[in-house]
């Protein structure tokens, strides 16, 4: 539960429909951005929202260990400490504007090399609506891959964008030999199964393997991340 130094700032978009969502942007205090995170959240009516821990450590830790920029919102109709997004949850199909919102944000912030990092509905969000959107790639977390049909694939694959992939050996929606089979479409990506994960990444070690492939992938100069911070840095937060 350490947080390591950034500068943040509580954010709005506001969507093509008219609602306002709620976010947090943080910002490596060097003032050096090596890459972008447009983080899309889990299902949010299944406790997903913007702080959802992978997503909350990577803002907590990436920043000052890899002078990367994470952007987190809640999609619409999502609560969380930081606020309530407005709108009412669209299975997937009016949170296209929210993907995009939050890109044309990051696009108007000036904030480079771009990147979607999805996590359970959020890789979904990412696969049905990233393809078109000013960004250089996604990751994906954990996808069950419910929504998001082969066609979605295919837009994605035509596009030439790296996409990584990472499955989790235990995922109750989608392990890495079905996984494999099932994203043949999306001919770039790259999957990587995870051994002893599971679909929520709970523990530390699993944070660290994601937040990992996440760096080398968006700012491999910036990889493997240290283990160790001093500790005049660390700030600490309770559960």
């Amino acid at each position: 539960m350490t947080v390591l130094p950034a500068v943040r700032e509580e954010i709005e978009l506001r969507t093509e429909d008219g609602l306002t969502l709620v976010g947090e942007l943080a910002l490596p205090a060097s003032g050096r951005i090596a890459a972008t995170l447009v983080t899309l959240p889990p299902l949010p009516t299944h406790g997903g929202f913007m702080d959802s821990h992978v997503l909350r450590k990577a803002a907590w830790r990436l920043p000052h260990l890899a002078d990367v920029a994470v952007l987190r919102f809640n999609t619409r109709g999502t609560s969380s400490p930081r606020g309530t997004s407005e709108g009412s949850f669209e299975e997937g199909v009016g949170e296209a504007a929210d993907v995009r919102a939050a890109v044309d944000f990051a696009v108007a912030r000036g904030l480079p090399h771009r990147w979607l990092v999805g996590w359970s509905f959020g890789t979904e969000l990412a696969l049905m609506h990233g393809f078109q959107l000013d960004v250089e790639g996604a990751v994906l977390l954990s996808p069950p891959l419910h929504r998001a049909l082969p066609e979605d694939l295919q837009r994605w694959a035509a596009t030439g964008k790296p996409v990584k992939i990472l499955v989790p050996e235990h995922d109750d929606f989608l392990q890495p030999a079905e996984a494999a089979q099932r994203f043949a479409p999306l001919t770039q990506a790259e999957l990587i199964g995870v051994p002893g994960a599971k679909h929520l990444w709970v523990g530390e070690k699993y944070v660290r393997i994601v937040l990992d492939h996440i760096v080398a992938t968006v700012a491999p100069e910036r990889a493997p991340l240290p283990v160790e911070v001093p500790a005049s840095v660390v700030s600490i937060v309770s559960a």
